[in-house]
């Protein structure tokens, strides 16, 4: 039965759209290394194919989960393929894993099989394992009581793959991407071929054949496999260095020929406050999107001579908001892409009048383009999926034109004296004094009622940032409501390894000792947090 919403197997499922891309464009570049090295589509082709029968040698079979524990590379990106050529569902995990979120992961995967690199197997000695028996080390290292197997073992070898049966579809299990945990245990997301396939169309909706794609994300990240893998389906290339680095970004963007690329708002943040140079135009990128797409954005775009562009997304998604070229007003997420719903509601799902803030809810009309639900997690799943909408979490509002805007996760939305306040807002003010390298704004309890605005920020290298000097400098820019009581000064914020601020480690710290109070203008002894 056709259904022209559902592309074919060799469009959208690994196996059958690599064996075509190989056929069809075996010379041609697919991915451009930071070291220099690069594959051709026949090249990968030849390494996934050798890889997928080293798995099978291995003893794995279709639809079993393998965990990588790897940073981005040649290894990664082949074993990544290869599981899912050989009917693997592929689950990458956070390289900063340690304590007691590596072993929720670990155990909630329920994988007999780790790919690891032997520098984080000591990590491994104190947590929970689950169904772990067997890690295959890449590079110097050991896991005790653990099958430990050398990286050799699965090298590309000259046999053939087995055939698959069932044979993959579409609507089949491809990755299993955690979420971040930014506000509780991360969760196992189901990521269908379909769901990739519909979540690359949409963030890589700026991109063309011609382009090459800087995959700066981790692959644990959605936001780095999304772009490898549409790549693959336009049948275009990609650079994939490392990790994103600040102080070689442009000799990168230049030595790899890379052309467009996703840029999140702090990362384009710290490239902005690079000095000026010379240099700051001499460069192939054309397109990027930046996310969250604030005024720092059209700064960006001004300084460097690209088009900058946005969309709005989540790893249970696949983006269904999205804009043209350097939109505006600033803080637009875009509009609504075609083939998907959206509401926003308030807490019983009724839809709020134009302009108030509520609950964004997406749905959308292709079988299978958003996750089926949450791995082995049916609860979870269930409140997500209710009335037959997935529930972001996340705050926002519509203007009379179309454009959504982002004002918060819901849980880290504050709420003072009667005024729900967006922590993004104070950020992004924070961001614009000239002392400030990173700030995170929270909620902590009042001793009147509801909560009072605490910023945490971290300084520029060299500068030393006066708590009352930043308040005075927010008090010209943001409402009296929002202007933080609490400024906190740290070397760093606690953070995920893709950036994202661990604001639930700061809130549990609440008012710790040296925060700055500005009613009292003096440094704070600890009080208790929530």
């Amino acid at each position: 039965m056709h259904d022209p919403r559902v592309p074919s197997d060799d469009e959208c499922v690994l196996r059958a759209l690599l064996d075509k891309r190989a056929a069809a464009q075996g010379d041609a570049t697919f991915v451009v290394f930071e070291d220099g090295r690069t594959w051709s589509y026949a090249e990968t082709a030849r390494l996934v194919r050798g890889t997928a029968a080293a798995f099978a040698k291995l003893g794995l079979r279709q639809g079993e989960r393998v965990v990588a524990w790897m940073q981005n590379g040649p290894d990664l990106l082949r074993l990544w393929l290869a599981a899912n050529y050989m009917g693997l569902v592929f689950v990458p995990i956070n390289t900063s894993y340690r304590g007691r979120p590596l072993g929720h992961v670990i155990a909630d995967a329920r994988a007999a099989v780790m790919l690891a690199e032997g520098a984080f197997l000591d990590r491994l000695a104190a947590v929970e394992r689950g169904m772990l028996c067997t890690v295959v080390v890449f590079g110097e290292g050991r896991a005790d009581g653990l099958d430990n197997r050398p990286a050799s073992v699965l090298d590309p070898i000259d046999e053939p793959v087995p055939e698959l049966s069932p044979h993959l579809r579409p609507w089949d299990a491809q990755l299993i991407h955690y979420t971040s945990g930014t506000t509780g245990p991360s969760k196992g997301v189901v990521v269908s071929y379909l769901h990739l396939y519909s979540m690359a169309e949409g963030g890589m909706y700026f991109a063309g054949k011609s382009d090459r794609f800087m995959v700066n994300l981790p692959l644990f990240h959605i936001g780095g496999t999304m772009y490898v893998y549409g790549a693959l389906m336009m049948g275009g290339s990609i650079s994939l260095p490392v990790r994103y680095r600040t102080e070689t970004f442009w000799e990168t963007v230049r030595a790899t020929g890379t052309t467009s690329c996703l840029l999140l708002g702090s990362i384009a943040d710290f490239l902005l406050k690079q000095p000026a140079s010379p240099d700051d135009r001499r460069h192939g990128l054309k397109k990027i999107a930046i996310i969250p797409y604030t005024k720092s954005a059209g700064d960006f775009a001004s300084r460097f001579g690209v088009s900058v562009f946005t969309f709005f997304d989540m790893t249970e998604i696949s983006a269904p908001l999205a804009s043209g070229p350097d939109p505006l007003p600033f803080g637009t997420c875009g509009r609504v892409r075609p083939g998907y719903d959206v509401r926003i509601v308030d807490e019983f799902d009724r839809e709020v009048p134009m302009g108030a803030i509520g609950e964004l809810i997406v749905r959308c009309d292709r079988p299978w383009a958003a996750s089926s639900g949450y791995f082995e997690a049916p609860a979870a799943t269930a409140a997500a999926w209710r009335n037959g909408w997935f529930h972001t979490g996340d705050a926002f509002r519509r203007d009379a034109d179309g454009n959504y805007f982002f004002v918060d996760r819901i849980k880290d939305t504050i709420r003072r004296r009667g005024e729900n306040i967006s922590s993004l807002d104070i950020e992004i003010e924070a961001i614009g004094h000239p002392g400030v390298q990173e700030a995170a704004a929270i909620g902590v309890p009042s001793e009147y009622s509801e909560e009072e605005v605490m910023l945490v920020v971290v300084p520029k290298p060299g500068r030393n940032l006066a708590p009352a000097d930043l308040a005075a400098f927010l008090a010209e820019k943001l409402p009296s409501f929002m202007v933080p009581r609490y400024v906190r000064v740290l070397d760093q914020l606690p953070c995920t390894e893709t950036n994202k601020v661990l604001k639930r480690e700061l809130r549990a710290e609440g008012v710790a000792a040296g925060t700055w109070d500005r009613l009292s203008d003096q440094r704070m002894q600890a009080r208790p947090s929530r």
